[in-house]
């Protein structure tokens, strides 16, 4: 197919001016980390029909794609061709004609919220204490109380000593539950930077009467300056009482407000939905566990502090628009406001949770599977007990490492033609995956590059498991390098102290790039 391409001076037009826009960088996480432009998304062609639908939902949208040479960008735009998708491009040049434009390359992941989290910072001299004082409060027994703002799972693997688990879009509608006395202070952590910034700023902005401070750094800085993480912690925020919701939500109104949020109705909703010409988000921005319960059809969970930190993530389309539900209130007001300052036109929803919800947790829509042949947990395992097949996984690499088929080889479906060079010969191929899908896509695909049979673990890995079959762990077998993961230096307990500080010095940075790069169009309130 003939594609079209654009110049990286026609994408950056674009964004300045506001116009939606996708632009997608194909490649696999751990390159992608090491340079993008700012508000690129990024969306590995081995993901792509599963990601694709969710995360742009328009056909329509203007859709920018590109590589590093790697070869990524033409299979990719056949693929969306194939999903309906009607306005794909191709960037000039790729990387390297971004490169060349002289425009700024940001590392990392979810760039463009951690630089908007510096700039906060900047902006409204967040206040923080370094790690080596909120450990002196602790040992003496200071009225303080701490809330990590990141996911629960982080939370679990590595906490600050009494640490609460109260995550971002929690903590103004929370934080009076935790801390009634107006004097008792409240001390905000996160891994890194961002979420710690973000959730001080945000109690700071609803106006909580307590000293209000972010742990300067998060657990990197906890690290760094040699002092104990607790593990395996479950505290979590309590519910919240009558009176400290409507305060919640008389402060949380108010700082949407001043951030220019609008609110709509069911009929407002409806009526944005008709729009053709405008991709709408619909984000429903409680706790996945609430969202389980009962949501609004049409509404994807997405945690609303984890929204702001990953907003390239759920909304690749710059200049759509993103409408928020919570049944509560303040959650959806502040993660709006926050969104707003990003530079996105977001909604509030008033109303929508007194009937006709569903319930269950979010799945993605996914296009129709090619119908492949597939082998039972219990075939298999005959199969390879008779050395008859070499089995690839195609689950994440970090998933792999947890728990995979005996034997099972690592592999990237983007990355099969090289993989086959690394397998054992002269056997048939069975496919798995986490939950069968990728190994479903990507079979007619190895079938093309060998005459060996292919064949597909029928429910994937998760089937496996459910069978009561043995696994193993590690990733001893790996037909590509693992870089569809980038080993994040403020996750997990591994981490050398030079990344860590590595990682740190890069976002102090991040405010003069942001100038530099002239983009982005934030404010802060």
């Amino acid at each position: 197919m003939t594609l079209s391409v654009v110049k990286p001076q026609e994408v950056r037009r674009d964004l300045i001016a506001r116009r939606e826009i996708a632009l997608l960088d194909l490649r696999e996480e751990d390159p992608f980390a090491k340079g993008h432009p700012l508000f690129a998304s990024q969306l590995p062609l081995s993901r792509l029909e599963v990601e694709i639908l969710d995360r742009v939902p328009r056909h329509g949208a203007k859709i920018v794609l590109y590589d590093d040479g790697e070869g990524l960008v033409a299979p990719a735009a056949e693929r969306l061709a194939a999903l309906g998708y009607t306005n794909v491009h191709a960037l000039a040049g790729g990387l390297a004609g971004w490169r060349a434009a002289g425009y700024e390359l940001f590392q990392d992941v979810n760039s463009y919220s951690k630089a908007f989290g510096e700039l906060v910072e900047a902006r409204r001299h967040t206040p923080s204490l370094p790690a080596q004082e909120v450990q002196a409060r602790i040992d003496a027994q200071a009225d303080q109380v701490i809330l990590d703002a990141r996911r629960f799972e982080e939370y679990a693997v590595m906490s600050i000593p009494g640490g609460i688990s109260t995550p971002g879009a929690e903590l103004v509608l929370r934080a009076r539950e935790l801390a009634p006395d107006p004097s008792t202070t409240i001390i905000v952590n996160c891994a890194g930077r961002t979420r710690s910034l973000i959730g001080a700023q945000s109690l700071v902005n609803a106006g909580l009467p307590n000293p209000v401070f972010a742990l300067r750094n998060g657990t990197i800085g906890w690290t760094l300056a040699q002092q104990t993480l607790e593990h395996g912690q479950d505290r979590k925020f309590p519910e919240v009482r009558d009176q400290t919701l409507a305060e919640a939500r008389s402060r949380a109104r108010d700082v949407a407000y001043r951030a220019g949020v609008r609110r709509l109705d069911a009929a407002g909703l409806a009526d944005l939905g008709k729009d053709g010409d405008r991709t709408l988000y619909r984000f429903d921005v409680r706790t996945p566990e609430e969202y389980t319960t009962g949501h609004i059809p049409g509404f994807r969970s997405a945690p609303g502090g984890q929204l702001v930190q990953e907003t390239d993530v759920f909304a690749p389309v710059r200049g759509g628009r993103i409408v928020l539900a919570d049944d509560l209130g303040p959650r959806a007001d502040m993660t709006a406001s926050w969104l707003a300052q990003l530079g996105w036109e977001v909604y509030v929803l008033d109303g929508g949770f007194k009937g006709g919800l569903e319930t269950g947790a979010w799945t993605p829509r996914l296009p129709v599977l090619p119908a492949v042949e597939a082998l039972s947990p219990e075939d298999l395992a005959q199969a390879i007990a008779d050395e008859a097949v070499v089995v690839i996984d195609l689950a994440p690499s970090s998933r792999h490492r947890k728990a995979h088929v005996p034997g099972a080889w690592f592999a990237i479906r983007a990355q099969l033609p090289e993989a086959l060079d690394r397998l054992p010969k002269d056997r048939a191929f069975v496919l798995t995956s986490t939950d069968g899908v990728l190994a479903a896509l990507a079979a007619p695909e190895l079938e093309d590059l060998t005459d060996r049979s292919v064949r597909v673990l029928a429910g994937g890995t998760e089937a496996w498991i459910a069978a009561g079959r043995a696994v193993e762990g590690g990733l001893t077998r790996a037909a590509n390098a693992p870089t569809d993961i980038y080993k994040r230096p403020y996750e997990g307990t591994d981490n050398a102290a030079e990344a860590m500080q590595a990682y740190l010095d890069w976002e102090f940075g991040l405010v003069e790039q942001l100038a530099r790069d002239g983009t982005h169009g934030f404010y802060v309130i």
